[in-house]
Formats: structure tokens, sequence, C-alpha cells
């Protein structure tokens, strides 16, 4: 009996156990890096938008040149070029000649730089141009600038430059509705267009991109791709919702992203946007063919349309509940456009006066929220990091130094900073704060810009550790560099610091892990 009981451990029993353990850790770790994924995204795509600027998107390259396109307040592309500052050409005046002569021509106020090869060179290109239209005349610039759309350039006197990440710009550049949107323009240009698009507005832009060429996530080809779409595709369309869509400038990929309208209704609004003009108020998308009335309730609220018929309309409130504003507007005394925006007035209103058995008390507290902010934005307000002049290769950088830098990605084990050298520097989770850190998205987010200090730099192995810590720890008052001492009770220096003290493992087992192992010799025995 002893021998057939160790038998069938040993052949079935044990064989099993192990297959579904590791099926279930596999499991939850996939749940994680989903969830590391489709968080990073979602900050990602909730990043703070330039706004409505004339841009110049520069695709940066070597020996096939840098390719420029430049759009207009709403994306429109204006105009395209490729001009060749480096090898094996080296024109740098005639790229700047270029360059300035399309500024000049569009307005522009805004340069987004692709963050690849050649960035940090196409960057000091920028930085150049915008030295010799610093330059010129202050009355020609305006008098340039008042030719563009919604006066764009006379408004902005300075240009400013941004490096922005690339990743997935060629996958929208070879993708069938940039053939569409673009169909005359040669797909690497297409490319340069989508850099400017994404820094005028990441959500719009970004919505036209398979998620998962975006490059935020962690081990994103091991996990299940079916769940991993279906969350990334939830996030895409939480984050799309919560900002709301412009119902008269939105392209079809971002119509087909708002809860309720599918491809094909989204095509359709397109087509009655050129056919008819613009949408002056909700009510005209009934006009719509295939838009009934359930797909109208789902997604009105939505959609925003400015300078329309109805104030109301670019806000967040639904057009059922219009009544319940009438309401309101009937007990204030005031036009919607006076109301709009007086929180002061809106704060004094009792919610319970407004409501009735359809709509509640929450309903006419959202109702009196977006009143008071109509047509927020929950992105955070535009700022961009300035990386350090003479910076631009890891061989520039040295132990030491402090940077500023824009976090790129966000994973379980850190968070990795783009410096602007080709290589994104990590910054480990020990190393994000003070305090202990569980999850390294409680410290920073994708997109957020931080001051960050060089600890260690491996130029063969391409490697760049970073540190948060630039202050003094409010434990014990040394500073957080490289020499700051591990805390105590803090597991992730256990182990180091005991192997550094030559202990060997079992000398420092605790009595769980020495119980542990016991077992495992008896049931191994």
């Amino acid at each position: 009996i002893r021998k057939c009981v160790a038998w069938t451990w040993r052949v079935k029993l044990s064989l099993s156990t192990e297959r579904d353990l590791f099926a279930k850790l596999r499991e939850a770790a996939e749940k994680v890096a989903i969830k590391v994924f489709a968080d990073n995204l979602r900050d990602l795509l909730l990043a703070a938008p330039a706004g409505p600027r004339v841009t110049m998107g520069l695709d940066p390259g070597i020996r096939t040149g840098v390719k420029v396109a430049v759009v207009d307040a709403t994306g429109k592309l204006l105009d395209t070029a490729t001009v060749f500052p480096h090898e094996p050409k080296r024109d740098w005046e005639g790229s700047l000649h270029v360059l300035g002569k399309l500024c000049g021509k569009h307005g522009v106020n805004l340069i987004a730089i692709g963050n690849g090869t050649a960035s940090r060179e196409t960057d000091k290109l920028a930085a150049d141009l915008i030295k010799l239209l610093g330059k010129t005349s202050g009355a020609s610039h305006s008098a340039q600038g008042n030719g563009t759309p919604h006066g764009a350039g006379a408004s902005v006197r300075v240009i400013e430059k941004v490096v922005v990440s690339e990743a997935g710009a060629s996958v929208y550049s070879a993708s069938e509705f940039a053939s569409q949107e673009m169909p005359d323009v040669d797909v690497t240009l297409r490319g340069a267009a989508s850099i400017a698009r994404r820094l005028q507005d990441p959500l719009a832009e970004l919505v036209k991109i398979d998620p998962k060429s975006i490059g935020v996530g962690q081990y994103q080809h091991d996990v299940n791709q079916s769940e991993l779409a279906r969350s990334l595709e939830t996030v895409v369309e939480d984050c799309v919702n919560s900002v709301g869509v412009d119902l008269n400038t939105a392209s079809v990929p971002l119509l087909s992203r708002v809860s309720g309208l599918s491809g094909s209704v989204a095509k359709a609004v397109v087509r009655w946007r050129e056919a008819n003009g613009a949408f002056h108020n909700r009510q005209q998308l009934m006009q719509v063919t295939g838009l009934g009335a359930k797909t109208f309730e789902q997604s009105a609220g939505f959609l925003r349309i400015r300078g329309g018929d109805n104030p109301l309309d670019m806000t967040g409130v639904h057009p059922e509940t219009y009544a319940v504003v009438e309401k309101i507007l009937g007990h204030t005394g005031q036009p919607v456009a006076a109301l709009m925006g007086r929180a002061d007035m809106l704060k004094a209103l009792r919610p319970e006066l407004f409501a009735n058995e359809t709509f509640g008390v929450i309903t006419v507290k959202d109702i009196l929220g977006e009143l008071e902010k109509p047509g927020r934005d929950p992105r955070p307000d535009f700022k961009v990091a300035r990386f350090n002049d003479g910076v631009e290769d890891i061989k520039d950088l040295k132990e030491g130094m402090l940077l500023e830098g824009t976090v790129s990605n966000v994973a379980a084990f850190g968070a990795f900073i783009d410096l602007g050298v080709h290589q994104d520097g990590l910054v480990h989770v020990s190393q994000l704060s003070h305090k202990f850190v569980t999850d390294a998205r409680e410290v920073v987010k994708t997109g957020d810009i931080v001051k960050v200090q060089v600890v260690e730099v491996d130029v063969a192995r391409k490697r760049i550790a970073l540190t948060m810590k630039l202050g003094t720890s409010p434990q014990n008052g040394t500073s957080g560099g490289k020499g700051a001492p591990p805390r105590a009770g803090d597991n992730r220096f256990q182990g180091a610091a005991s192997h550094q003290r030559g202990h060997s493992p079992s000398r420092d087992a605790t009595p769980q892990s020495t119980a542990m192992a016991s077992a495992f010799a008896k049931l191994k025995a």
C-alpha cells in the first residue's frame, strides 16, 4: 500500500497538482499584467491636450530625413515636407529655411517632435528654428499669424516645442483609416501628421490606433489576447465617454467609441455632417440614417455641440433631462446662459425641489454639477518637460545628475522615464518615494512630468537607474540617493543585505520558511 501511495503521488497527483497551481498562478499574473496595461492606457488617453493650436509635427529620421507635417487648429492637414538636417546630407541651414517658411505661412505656434531615432538632434533643430523665428519682427510674425484659423498665430507669440511618444504612429500610417483620411499623402508623412495631432488631443488621435500597438503594457504578448483586447476596448470607451466628443469635429474612430454608436452609425453621422453641414442641436441626430431612439438615448449625453442653438448641448446634460433644467430656470428666473457657471447660485439650490418620479435627487445633483462647470474636461492642464541642454545621449549622463523627464510607462516593479537620450531610465519601486510603495501608480502615472536623479549608468547594457527620492527622508534624515541605507522592516532589501553580510539563506530564514522546508522534506521522503 505504501508503494502504491508513493507511486500515485509521484506519477499522478503531484503532476496534476503542480499543473493546477501553475495555471492559477499564471491566471493571477495575467490579470495583474492586463490591469497594468489598462491603467497605463487610461493615463495616456487622458493626458493633457495642447488644445486647438496650429501644430507642426516632426517625425525624426537620419538617412531618410525628417518628415514634416503642419495641421491646423482642428487637426486638418495643411502642408507637408521632408528636410535632411542630419547625415548624409547635413543640410542644416536649408532645413531651417524650409521649416521657417512653413511656420510663417501657416502661423505655427507648437512643434511636436517624435521621440524615435534622431529625436534629440531634431529637438536641437527645432530649438534653432525657434531662435531664428524669435529674431524676426514681432509685427510681421503677428501679421502672418492673423491668417491662420481662429487667429492662432496672432494669439501666441512664442513657439513651444514638445517631444511626444510616437508609439503606434507607424501602425496608424499604414492603416486603412489613414489611407482614407489622407489618400494622397505618403505613408511616412502620415506619421508626422499623427505626431502633431496626438499633441493637440491625445485621446482623439490614439483611438485610431489598436491599443495593443501603443506599447504601455507589461508582458502584453504573453497574456490572454482576447481578454487583453476586451479590457483595453473597455478602457478606451470609458475614457472617450468621460471626456465627451465634439459632434462637429470628431472622426469616425472617435465617434465609434461613444457608448451606443457602432462603426456603421458613426460613418452615417459623418456622412450627414458632410452633406448638411455642422449639427446645430442634438435633436438633428434623429435625422441620421440608422440612428434610432434607443441609440440616441444611449449616446446623446456624450456628444457635445459648441456654439449650437441650445447652450445645454455643449454640456453633459442629457436631452431627456432638459425638462428638469427648465424647471430650475423657472425657479431662479434666469436664462440658461446666465445660470451656467454660476457656482454661487447653483449651490444655493435644493435638489429635492426639482426631483420627480422619473429623475431622482442624485440625477438632479449631477445636472447642477454639470451646469456649475459646463463642458468641463477631466484631463489636466497642458505642460511640458524641459530636457537638459547637452544631454542628448546615454553617454552624457553622469551619476548625481538632476534631470526632468516624462513617465513613459509604469510597471509593477517601477516606472520608466523618458529623459530624451533614446533610452528610458528606470525608477525602481523602492526609489519612488521615502514611504513604502506597493503600487508604482500610487506615486506616478503615464505622462507625468517628474524630476529624477541619476543613480547609475551602464552604457554597455544601455541601462539607466534613477531615483525620485531627492529630498531628505523623514524617518532617518538621510538623502534618498544611491547610498541611502535600507529601512528596517523593508522586505525588498533583506535578501540583498544578508547576501552582503555573507549570511546563508538558512541562517536568516524565518520560522515560517523553516517549517515549510521541513514539510517539503517530509513530503519528499
